[in-house]
């Protein structure tokens, strides 16, 4: 059963009320409302019965691109009409009445964006975003599907001939510099920072928390599993994201009334 400590929900919201610099990292908890699976519950996650290295790394797309295409064929098709849940709107809210600078997601569904949110770092890329592997040119998701859905080996080309990728870190790949750079130096300016639907496993992110929490910041953390940091968490909620989000921005209120 999941429910929304209020106590706890109170106290991040007037924590996020006194905040100056608070910022929002979130993982494919924050999307589960809308209907996108996480990627590792037993059972029910994205990799759950699939090994992401035979599927999503870069070699696959280099290798075996039509085993490549078949698996992101799939994933982009499952994406396509995924609206925001409400908890993507509150964090968009939030940043929109100046209550936190910038979210930082590991998520690639571009949810943050259609919420509304501004100032959004994706660390793994976006598949709102594809490009040619050789000119360069980028190409948008529909027109993506579109080209996939007609080519005899579902490899969707480029107007140059060549392969099409989408704009996503793949396993075997680095971040990307500017976001990964920008977003650590969220996290070293942040007096609160809000971990959301995250398991706070996956390097770099998962070391963002740590970094506000060395530099007199303070940590919450929203998710209904455990995670490695919750041993530093200042603040601690375990509920539906949802809910818990709104309890949150109802104390929030409250503390500037």
């Amino acid at each position: 059963m999941s429910w929304t400590d209020l106590d706890a929900a109170r106290e991040l919201g007037e924590a996020l009320a006194r905040a100056e610099s608070a910022v929002v990292l979130t993982g494919a908890g924050i999307s589960t409302p809308s209907g996108i699976p996480d990627f590792r519950s037993p059972g029910t996650g994205m990799w759950a019965n699939v090994n992401p290295m035979a599927v999503a790394h870069v070699d696959v797309l280099n290798q075996q691109p039509e085993l490549f295409w078949q698996f992101y064929s799939d994933r982009f098709t499952t994406l396509a009409g995924i609206e925001p849940n409400r908890a993507h709107l509150i964090v968009a809210e939030l940043e929109e009445r100046g209550a936190i600078h910038c979210v930082i997601t590991q998520n690639v569904d571009r949810l943050h964006t259609a919420a509304g949110s501004d100032r959004v770092l994706e660390l793994h890329g976006s598949i709102a975003r594809s490009r040619c592997t050789v000119c360069g040119a980028p190409w948008a998701l529909e027109d993506v599907r579109r080209l996939a859905d007609q080519a005899e080996d579902g490899i969707p080309e480029c107007t140059c001939g060549s392969m099409i990728r989408p704009g996503v870190v793949l396993f075997g790949e680095m971040l990307p510099e500017k976001e990964l750079r920008e977003a650590a130096a969220a996290a070293m300016g942040a007096d609160l920072i809000i971990c959301i639907g995250s398991s706070l496993e996956v390097q770099p992110a998962a070391g963002l928390p740590a970094t506000t929490k060395r530099l007199g910041g303070s940590v919450a953390i929203l998710t209904q599993g455990d995670t490695p940091l919750d041993d530093i968490a200042d603040h601690r909620l375990r509920g539906d994201v949802v809910e818990d989000l709104e309890a949150v921005l109802a104390a929030y209120d409250a503390a500037l009334s």
